[in-house]
């Protein structure tokens, strides 16, 4: 492969890595925005539920090991179907947004 050729190519996947990284720290901020408007308020700003409501509720600490081994689907489902006292989100959030939320509270962890 000529120098040239070989240029072209790393290019080419430095651009998709960019482009990657762009899109995933945008899912993150989306994720993030979000959870601020519809988790923080039990879950507190940084997951742990020591907002006044999640203490009163007893809702659960998201950067615990117990949620932070729930797969992506579990997370998904609870978000969706509520569980306990949480409520069902799955009629309020478009699936790409439930999706973001999981993203983001994997990245709460400790």
């Amino acid at each position: 492969m000529s120098t040239k050729k070989l240029a072209v190519a790393v290019f080419g996947i430095l651009v998709i890595i960019v482009v990657a990284l762009a899109a995933a720290a945008q899912g993150n901020q989306a994720g993030a925005a979000l959870y601020k408007k519809d988790c923080a308020m039990c879950h507190g700003p940084d997951g742990t539920g020591s907002s006044p409501m999640g203490k009163k509720l007893g809702v659960r600490d998201l950067k615990s090991p117990e949620v932070q081994k729930q797969t992506d689907a579990q997370l998904t489902e609870v978000i969706a179907k509520g569980k306990a006292k949480m409520p069902a989100y799955g009629e309020k959030l478009k699936p790409a947004e439930i999706k973001d939320l999981v993203a983001y509270i994997h990245e709460l962890k400790k």
